[in-house]
């Protein structure tokens, strides 16, 4: 069976997005006023198998002037491991192309070891760490090769 990627534009769809982020990047987590905030400036898609939530995907598209969009791509601990996360991110590189990337990056917490291992197998090469002012877990930023 398949992902469902759907946008997440309504309230309900946004609670969904904000609960497997905060879930997956607890060093951040973001109130629902964040979240809504955010969905202004990027495209966030939240996925279901059926009627289960299992993910989450942000697409930070080019800034002006740029060809760099950021594509992440969250699954839920209990659905990974089962090509959700292939799908989620095949769906996230071609939303990102639509609008205009020519340059694939993404970010993963540095603690998360499976999401590290997914980016590098899918191609991507680690070019900066940062840890985010009051954090003690970086963040990984990887770009497509």
């Amino acid at each position: 069976m398949r992902i469902h990627p759907v946008r997440a534009t309504s309230e309900a769809a946004l609670r969904d997005w904000q609960h497997v982020h905060n879930l997956i990047i607890p060093t951040a987590v973001l109130s629902l006023e964040e979240v809504r905030e955010r969905s202004a400036r990027h495209v966030l898609h939240i996925a279901h198998l059926g009627d289960t939530l299992v993910g989450c995907m942000t697409v930070r598209p080019p800034a002006p002037g740029s060809t760099t969009a950021t594509v992440i791509a969250r699954v839920l601990p209990e659905y990974r491991q089962r090509g959700f996360g292939r799908e989620l991110y095949a769906y996230g590189l071609t939303q990102a192309r639509d609008l205009g990337a020519e340059v694939i990056e993404t970010v993963v917490l540095a603690s998360n070891p499976e999401g590290l291992n997914f980016a590098r197998r899918a191609g991507f090469m680690e070019f900066d760490r940062y840890v985010l002012p009051g954090d003690t877990v970086p963040f990984v930023d990887l770009r497509l090769t």
